[in-house]
């Protein structure tokens, strides 16, 4: 068995773990006003990954109609964000 850092300890761990998709939602809710903006995170409510899809809720529903069109943005920066292609669709809710 080799050695390895906690940090890769823990990566190797949340990747086998069903927290892990907790884990990318909490960094997202981290960074979301950065990689969307202070407007839309103000009025972000939750946001939630099953799989390979990003769930955004939001009760303004101008903001559902901007984020609907830039879903393939939200996905890019959302993916550089975490520095893997984990996001592969977006839904807004």
């Amino acid at each position: 068995m080799g050695e390895y850092s906690i940090g890769e300890a823990l990566q190797h761990f949340l990747n086998k773990s069903h927290l892990k998709r907790y884990v990318q939602a909490y960094q997202i809710e981290d960074i979301w006003k950065d990689l969307m903006g202070a407007t839309i995170a103000k009025y972000t409510d939750k946001i939630e990954i099953f799989g390979s899809t990003l769930i955004i809720h939001t009760h303004v529903a101008s903001l559902k109609n901007e984020l609907t069109y830039q879903r393939e943005q939200i996905i890019q920066r959302v993916n550089e964000a975490l520095g893997k292609s984990t996001i592969k669709d977006v839904v807004i809710k």
